[in-house]
């Protein structure tokens, strides 16, 4: 007999979780990874693009090519080729023969617009950065504490029970004293599961994360559209005739009027923004699916901590609307799941609660945890 006693000791001693190391706060993961992917993806890629295009221009020299006159100096059509680059005007006539002009600026600041772009999309990431993700951390460590806690405070329950059970003259009356306490809930953890409620009626959280996704959501559909802008009215002309009749120039009579000039960059800008481009047009969904996913509940983790005792926050139909705080705490306790311990025990309890042949017997893991201990045998039916 004190044989069985003894390995009932030790598998409840096993059972037991370790104390939290201090490295459990500082390996939390404040961002979901479909955000961390976003942020990546949207800041990155114009970051690299960019970076590209510099190295290019630095590499292959003049962005611009312009056919000066064949009684021009070397220095003459260095200077034409300045001169056009730094105005960058297309001088034209329209259909009944007008002068026009048309700027192209636009493709001299194009890589420097793209640098505003990835600033752009950081903003959101700051957002939640300073605004949202210490309150976050904060309550993460607490509920994962708790949560933990409220395993192992089960399990050294059973470890009292056996002892009192193992000490008791009469079982049938022990188990009388343990209905007795579950129907008056002594076993529940009252400020985990008050914490959880308040939680829900805060909306704090899931206000700002709101806010970050449709910031997000308007700086890619910003970007689109004015890449829209950029491929109507500039990106489909990568020639132009450009003017340096102007200052001390405008009375050579050696200077033709209209130079013909040809953009040396313009093909690795097209390619540029249209990658730009499509990429954004994949995220817009991805994003849209990130906000939308506050609209259901991830009750999966929280079904799974019904087998502690008393925690009934989803049977006692608690989870109203999605749209609060609590939600978007389980989204990242889903998220840092490899921090929460008692998680995989109990979701193994879970599956062999379904597994079990009297259901009935197992409602918490205190339950299971007496049947391991060899306590069923007593318990009354």
């Amino acid at each position: 007999m004190s044989l069985s006693h003894t390995a009932a000791e030790y598998m409840l001693s096993d059972a037991l979780l370790p104390d939290p190391s201090s490295s459990r706060a500082k390996g939390l993961r404040l961002e979901l990874p479909s955000d961390r992917l976003l942020k990546f993806v949207t800041v990155g890629l114009p970051l690299l693009l960019v970076s590209l295009a510099f190295a290019r221009e630095f590499s292959a020299g003049s962005q611009i090519s312009c056919f000066s006159p064949t009684n021009f100096t070397g220095k003459q059509s260095a200077y034409t080729d300045t001169a056009c680059w730094d105005s960058l005007i297309h001088h034209g006539f329209d259909a009944e023969g007008h002068a026009v002009t048309k700027s192209l600026w636009a493709l001299k600041v194009f890589p420097y617009s793209l640098l505003v772009v990835a600033v752009l999309m950081y903003l959101p990431y700051l957002l939640w950065r300073y605004a949202a993700a210490p309150a976050l951390h904060c309550d993460l460590l607490f509920i994962i504490d708790e949560l933990d806690k409220s395993y192992n405070r089960s399990v050294r329950l059973v470890q009292h029970m056996k002892k009192v059970q193992q000490a008791s003259a009469e079982p049938e009356r022990f188990w009388e004293e343990y209905e007795r306490a579950r129907r008056e809930r002594y076993f529940e953890f009252p400020l985990l599961e008050r914490y959880l409620t308040c939680k829900q009626h805060a909306h704090a959280l899931v206000f700002i994360y709101i806010l970050r996704n449709l910031l997000l959501l308007l700086f890619l559909a910003a970007t689109c559209l004015y890449l829209v802008f950029l491929h109507l009215n500039i990106f489909f002309q990568d020639e132009f005739s450009c003017s340096i009749k102007t200052g001390l120039l405008q009375a050579e009579p050696h200077i033709p009027l209209l130079i013909p000039c040809k953009l040396v960059f313009f093909s690795v800008f097209q390619i540029i923004s249209l990658s730009i481009g499509s990429v954004y047009v994949l995220l817009i969904p991805v994003v849209i699916y990130n906000a939308l996913q506050l609209c259901q509940w991830d009750k999966g983790l929280l079904s799974v901590y019904e087998m502690l005792p008393a925690f009934d926050l989803l049977s006692r139909r608690m989870l109203t609307c999605p749209l609060n705080d609590l939600n978007i705490i389980l989204l990242f306790l889903r998220a840092n799941i490899s921090k929460l311990t008692s998680f995989s025990r109990l979701n193994a309890v879970s599956a062999l609660r379904e597994a079990t042949a009297n259901k009935e017997d197992i409602d918490t893991v205190i339950d299971f945890m007496t049947l391991l201990a060899g306590l069923e045998t007593t318990k009354p039916k």
